[in-house]
């Protein structure tokens, strides 16, 4: 802290200096606020703190949230009603001949991929074929783009598309009631 009066010259280079420095740097101006919030009495009798260079900002850690399990249930559900889906995978299948296998693996596979067709739009997240040759530049979506084999350095990357990918666009989901049990996939049947 200074004991004599500034010249104004000084206390115009001063201004001049605070007045750039303001512009440039949000902490510094958010300081010079609170000097000036305090007062006069404030700045005199407290000593001056050092400025403090701001600090670059840390990322927030993920959010991680529970999934709702009534949804997955009632997909499962559905996979039950049109594909017999559970039947399939709950059957030992080791007394089988891979000929009754294939053609229960058909019907199945039919039931489930109306399933999918009524309740979902699917769409490919890359719409090249699979084995076409792509050059994936900076700033590319690594939530939707797995990088696999010897992944080194930074982007650009160029590589083959393994897999096109899938992405959910939009869900059709019946609604529920609310004394629904979903978990209860597929009610028990008795005949009479």
């Amino acid at each position: 802290m200074y004991d004599k009066k500034l010249s104004f010259f000084s206390r115009l280079s001063l201004a001049v200096g605070s007045f750039f420095s303001i512009l440039g740097d949000s902490e510094f101006a958010a300081s010079v606020l609170r000097l000036r919030e305090a007062g006069h009495e404030a700045v005199s009798a407290a000593p001056a703190a050092p400025y403090a260079a701001p600090q670059p900002p840390v990322p927030a850690a993920p959010s991680i949230k529970e999934a709702s399990s009534e949804s997955a249930l009632q997909l499962l559900g559905l996979l039950q009603r049109q594909a017999r889906f559970i039947d399939f995978v709950e059957e030992d299948i080791a007394g089988y001949s891979d000929t009754d296998i294939g053609a229960a693996a058909r019907l199945v596979h039919e039931g489930c991929r109306s399933a999918l067709r009524e309740h979902f739009t699917i769409r490919p997240v890359r719409e090249e074929a699979e084995g076409s040759r792509v050059t994936l530049s900076e700033g590319f979506d690594a939530k939707a783009i797995r990088l696999t084999g010897n992944v080194v350095g930074k982007p650009p990357f160029s590589g083959s598309i393994s897999h096109r990918g899938w992405r959910v666009e939009d869900v059709h989901l019946p609604k529920l009631t609310g004394s629904h049990d979903a978990t209860v996939i597929a009610p028990a049947e008795v005949e009479l």
